[in-house]
C-alpha cells in the first residue's frame, strides 16, 4: 500500500498555500494517498479541487489565542478520522495545533515556511522561540525551505537536525515572459505579496516618491490583499495601483520591468523564484530567504528598511531598461538551479523515510 499523508495548513493564500497545493498534487501523482486539512475559502481550496486532492475542512485563525485549544481539538478529530501514516504540518499555526494534537504518536514533519518568532516582538517572540524548542520532542523531521532559515533555527537553539528542502519553481509554468508591453506613463515595478508588515510594502511606498523624482512616469503595482490594505491605500500616492490577489500572477510578471521584494523576513522567497523564471530582475532586501537567491547578476540586495537605498536600486533599473532586461535574462538562467521537480523529489524521499515507506518515491 502507498503511504497516507495528511498535510495541514492554516494559510489559504500566498506562498504557503501555493506550496501545499503543489506538494500534495505531486505526491498524488506518485500514487500516494494524500489529504489536506485547511480552512474554507481562499485559493488553496480551489487549487486542491482543481488538482483532485481531497480536502478536509479545518477552521483556524492565523494567530494563536483563546481559540487555539478548540482548533487543536478539531485537528485531533481530523487526524483520528483520516488515520494518516504521516502528518505534514505547514507554517506556525498548523505546527502549533498539529504537534499538540498528535504529540509524536504519528510520524510528524514540520515545515515553518518562515519562523514564527520573526513575526513577533518582546514576550511573544520569546514564547514562540521557547515553543519551537519544546515542540522538537514531537517532531520527527523539521524541514527548512532554505539555508538561511536553517541558520536562523540553529541560532535560536532549535535542538534537532534541520533538513533543508529548498523551495523551487515550476520552470514550465513560469516560462520566460518576453519584453513587457509598453504602456502610456512609463516603466512598471511590481510588488506581489500579502499586504502585511512582513512583506514591507510600507517601506516601498516610503521609497516611491524618490523613485518618481528620477522616473516621473513610473508605475508601481502592489498585487495582493492583507491586513494593511486599508492603511496603505489611504496614502493615495501618484503612480501606485493596488490589485487584489489573482489566481494567475504570470501576466503581471510579463507586464513588469522589475519585481520589488522589500520583505522584512522570508523562508525562501517563492515570488523571487517565479520572477527569475519569468525573466524578471528582482530588487529585494538583504535578509535570509532573499539573500541566498539574489546577486548582482539578476538584481540587487539592499539593506532592510532603507527606503533611500531601495528607491535608488529600483530607479536604476526603471531608468535603464536594457540593464533590467539583461539582469532578467541572467535571472532566467539562475532559476534553473531551483527546479521544482528536484524540490519535490527530495521532499518525497524525506517523507517516505519518516513514514517508513520502502516502496519507492517515483
Amino acid at each position: 500500500m502507498s503511504p497516507r499523508v495528511l498535510h495541514v495548513a492554516q494559510p489559504t493564500t500566498g506562498g504557503v498555500a501555493r506550496y501545499v497545493a503543489a506538494a500534495a498534487a505531486d505526491q498524488r501523482r506518485r500514487g500516494w494517498d494524500v489529504l489536506v486539512a485547511c480552512p474554507e475559502g481562499g485559493m488553496l481550496a480551489d487549487a486542491l479541487e482543481a488538482r483532485a486532492v481531497p480536502r478536509l475542512p479545518w477552521s483556524a485563525a492565523r494567530a494563536p489565542g483563546r481559540a487555539t485549544a478548540a482548533e487543536t481539538a478539531r485537528l485531533a478529530g481530523i487526524v483520528a478520522t483520516a488515520r494518516p501514516d504521516t502528518v505534514h504540518l505547514h507554517s506556525a499555526k498548523a505546527g502549533l495545533a498539529g504537534r499538540l494534537a498528535v504529540r509524536g504518536r504519528l510520524p510528524t514533519l514540520f515545515q515553518p515556511h518562515g519562523w514564527s518568532w520573526l513575526a513577533a516582538n518582546g514576550t511573544l517572540a520569546h514564547a514562540s522561540t521557547g515553543w519551537e524548542r519544546l515542540a522538537c520532542r514531537w517532531t520527527h523531521r523539521l524541514l527548512c525551505v532554505g539555508e538561511g532559515e536553517a541558520v536562523q533555527g540553529r541560532a535560536a537553539g532549535i535542538g534537532m537536525p534541520l533538513t533543508v528542502v529548498r523551495n523551487g519553481v515550476d520552470l514550465d509554468e513560469f516560462a520566460p515572459a518576453g519584453r513587457p508591453p509598453r504602456r502610456p506613463g512609463g516603466p512598471t515595478a511590481l510588488c506581489p505579496g500579502r499586504l502585511t508588515r512582513q512583506k514591507g510594502q510600507d517601506v516601498l511606498l516610503a521609497a516611491w516618491p524618490l523613485v518618481r523624482r528620477r522616473c516621473p512616469g513610473a508605475r508601481l503595482v502592489l498585487l495582493g490583499d492583507g491586513e494593511l490594505a486599508g492603511e496603505l491605500r489611504a496614502r493615495r500616492m501618484p503612480g501606485v495601483e493596488f490589485v487584489p490577489e489573482v489566481t494567475d500572477v504570470r501576466p503581471w510578471y510579463a507586464a513588469a520591468d522589475v519585481v520589488v521584494l522589500p520583505s522584512r523576513w522570508e523562508g525562501l522567497s517563492l515570488t523571487a523564484l517565479e520572477a527569475f523564471a519569468s525573466g524578471r530582475c528582482v530588487v529585494g532586501n538583504d535578509v535570509p530567504g532573499l539573500a541566498e537567491l539574489l546577486d548582482d547578476r539578476c538584481g540587487e540586495r539592499v539593506r532592510a528598511g532603507d527606503a533611500a537605498a531601495l528607491a535608488t536600486a529600483v530607479a536604476d533599473r526603471l531608468d535603464d531598461l536594457p540593464r533590467a532586461r539583461a539582469e532578467g535574462d541572467a535571472a532566467r538562467v539562475h532559476a534553473k538551479e531551483f527546479d521544482l521537480r528536484a524540490t519535490f523529489d527530495l521532499l518525497a524521499e524525506v517523507t517516505a523515510e519518516v513514514s517508513g515507506w520502502t516502496g519507492g518515491t517515483r
